[in-house]
């Protein structure tokens, strides 16, 4: 007995474990990165494991809210935790790092850890609510980017929320119990002298310092925003894609399977092909895992590749890949060729409307051959190119009604002839266990022969009727499909981008002579990824503007001041340009990952400037210093704690923005986004919001004087400031 032999064709299971897995090891690597940036600065292993107990005990109960909420272990979840892994470390950071500041004053460490924490407190509640304000609204968005981010939203807000309770409950309850006595402060480093020289130099010249900074954002913003390109998704970069040919309509299964054929001797020639599995006219084709109906005619076939692993063709992308396939099947004539899944960051897509067919057919020609011109581009397709040769019957109704056939008549005797009766009408054959229906129809070849269906007879009242007596036959061809878009007749066009940006061709597709000057009754429909980009974008503005409110009204709430937390969202214009820049030097497209990275970011950048405001305020209020004073003290005090944050957070970003584990497509812009944003907006915060505090500062104290005839009170000032 011979033995079967199973290879496998496809499967969806290697690619979800494959992400599993990558998130876990950035998870890791991100979580001890950050550690180890905590020994870095501080020198203390009792400090680094206070602090490094944060990670576990902020993950491990959100994973039990999410099973509360009805959540799982998915793509979304997983990136949501290894984005906020940095962050999590961040609150017992600051606590820590202030409790180590007060040990070294010689305080007991139960001391310490008391005072500390009364004193950093504030500043920790304010940072943590700020990321909550950010993160939820993006769990209420709508439409199919609502979908991604409902509990993604949550999935952070939960962990961030949990890791401010660990902060203010078990980092001091640690540090108290296992932290030992300093006899002498830790002495300032270098880079912390050099950085409260250049603090007091900004504040003496702040005119020069709010001209740099303004210059730098306006160039960034003016001059490099408009060159990012901008998509919805960015392609994948897994082991998988297909070839799809399409024959035209009327074509045999015979003349299908010779051109496959010669599209999978071009396909195999290619080094990074691992193996072939192509269906023809059906089958599972690998495109969609709950699909098995592939191909539905037999002028369609589908070619499933699988290429060998990320690992083993580095520097090679599968888009390369593709490209390399559209170049060498440009050979294989009499096919329709489109390479590729079709999955989102691929293709994209337009849609042409109107009632009238003929008008919309013929402007859809002048569409095609415009779309055909944008350089760079893969294949163009339309769902108006391709007629199929069909039986068209055009009943003589005098004729008819004088001999009593009836319309009815005509189309059930054409219906029996070439395509069958129907089901219930068919003869069955008995067998023991089951009836098998006996299907009788002409043959092919008497199909097309337009006299021999003129010869078929129809009932009439008067008896049977050659059909040519009552109607004219002929064969023409007519479109393979009619589609409609919101009740209106509709032609689609794909466009395969090639590794091309999907906003560079949106935009160079809707200054072609075609798109912009449409007859009377057209209109164009963008659908797909274009759709989605556009509500993607409107929908982060929407999330954006409504975090950046949510920030405000906690800040009121938490300095009862209606005016300083102005400086602190300061930093979020800061953190801009640095994104900005960051993507430019990448290359990277302003997507929906990239957009993840900007609403994190904001929280983030926001965190650097309640550190600073926060201690001014109750260095003023509290200790009685005056406003050069409280700032100054403030930078030296909170300068580390705001550099270890970042640099944490940065590291735990890292791994992710260079590449590192499986298909860093999706998670790669996020992390690009908000290194550059932390650069930019921790440097520019050390030195700008001191600056931007004092303007806001004599802004009110000019309104309250000018305006309301309030005299503001305020200590004397005992330093020299520069305007």
């Amino acid at each position: 007995m011979a033995r079967a032999r199973i290879t496998e064709a496809f499967n969806f299971v290697t690619p979800v474990v494959e992400n599993y897995d990558g998130s876990m090891t950035l998870m890791y690597e991100g979580a001890l990165l950050a550690v180890l940036v905590v020994w870095f600065f501080l020198r203390d292993w009792r400090a680094t494991l206070v602090s490094a107990t944060a990670l576990p005990l902020s993950i491990i109960p959100a994973f039990g809210i999410m099973y509360i909420l009805g959540f799982t272990i998915n793509a979304v979840t997983l990136l949501s935790l290894s984005l906020v892994i940095g962050i999590l470390v961040d609150d017992a950071i600051v606590e820590i790092e202030n409790i180590i500041r007060h040990l070294q004053m010689g305080k007991s460490p139960y001391q310490a850890a008391m005072e500390a924490a009364d004193e950093i407190g504030l500043a920790v509640i304010a940072t943590t609510f700020s990321l909550i304000a950010v993160f939820l609204p993006t769990a209420f968005m709508t439409g199919i980017v609502g979908k991604f981010f409902v509990q993604f939203g949550w999935t952070a807000v939960i962990s961030v929320f949990f890791s401010l309770v660990v902060a203010r409950m078990l980092t001091p309850m640690m540090a108290a119990y296992i932290l030992r006595p300093k006899t002498k402060g830790h002495p300032q480093a270098r880079w912390e002298k050099a950085y409260m020289r250049l603090a007091d130099w900004c504040l003496a010249h702040r005119v020069a310092t709010s001209s740099i900074v303004v210059i730098f954002f306006v160039g960034v913003l003016a001059g490099l925003a408009p060159l990012l390109p901008s998509g919805f998704m960015p392609a994948d970069d897994r082991s998988q894609t297909q070839v799809t040919l399409t024959l035209p309509p009327g074509s045999t299964f015979a003349d299908t399977y010779a051109i496959t054929k010669q599209a999978e001797a071009v396909v195999k020639q290619h080094k990074q092909v691992v193996n072939i599995y192509t269906t023809i006219g059906g089958g599972a084709s690998g495109d969609n895992a709950f699909d098995s109906s592939g191909a539905s005619t037999v002028t369609k076939a589908t070619l499933t590749i699988n290429l060998t692993p990320r690992d083993e063709r580095p520097g090679i992308s599968k888009q390369s890949v593709e490209a390399d396939f559209r170049r060498a099947l440009d050979d294989v004539p009499g096919a329709r060729i489109k390479v590729g899944m079709g999955d989102s960051g691929e293709k994209y897509q337009l849609a042409l409307t109107g009632e009238d067919g003929r008008v919309l057919s013929e402007h859809a020609q002048r569409v095609e051959r415009d779309l055909r011109s944008l350089p760079g581009i893969g294949a163009v397709t339309s769902s108006s190119s391709l007629v199929r040769p069909e039986i068209i019957v055009r009943p003589d109704f005098a004729k008819a009604a004088d001999l009593g056939v009836s319309s009815a008549s005509i189309a059930d005797t054409l219906r029996i002839a070439t395509a069958g009766d129907y089901d219930q009408g068919l003869a069955k054959l008995n067998l023991s266990q089951r009836q098998i229906p006996v299907v009788v129809k002409l043959s092919e070849s008497a199909r097309k022969d337009v006299d021999l269906l003129s010869r078929l007879s129809v009932p009439g009242t008067r008896g049977p009727v050659l059909l040519g007596n009552v109607a004219a036959v002929e064969i023409g061809s007519g479109p393979a499909q009619i589609d409609r878009f919101d009740r209106t007749r509709n032609i689609n066009f794909e466009v395969e981008l090639n590794g091309q940006p999907l906003g560079e061709i949106e935009a160079m597709a809707k200054e072609k002579p075609s798109l912009k000057q449409l007859p009377s009754g057209v209109s164009i429909k963008a659908v797909g990824d274009a759709e989605a980009m556009g509500e993607l974008f409107e929908g982060f503005s929407i999330a954006m503007l409504t975090g950046i409110l949510c920030i405000y009204i906690v800040l009121v709430l938490l300095f009862k001041d209606f005016v300083q937390p102005v400086t602190i969202l300061a930093a979020l214009v800061l953190s801009i340009p640095g994104a900005i820049l960051a993507l430019f030097i990448t290359r990277t497209a302003l997507s929906m990952p990239a957009m993840i990275g900007l609403i994190m970011l904001m929280g983030v950048a926001t965190k650097n400037s309640i550190l600073l405001v926060e201690y001014a305020i109750m260095a003023r209020r509290h200790h009685g210093m005056n406003r050069m004073e409280a700032l100054l003290d403030a930078c030296r005090k909170r300068a580390r704690p705001i550099v270890m944050t970042t640099v944490a957070m940065g590291a735990g970003m890292f791994p992710i923005a260079i590449g590192m584990g499986n298909d860093p497509s999706f998670r790669a812009p996020m992390a690009i986004v908000i290194i550059g944003g932390l650069i930019t907006s921790t440097f520019l915060s050390l030195l700008v919001i001191p600056v931007i505090f004092t303007l806001v500062d004599d802004l009110r104290e000019f309104i309250m004087r000018k305006v309301l005839r309030i005299k503001a009170p305020s200590a004397p000032e005992t330093a020299t400031e520069g305007i």
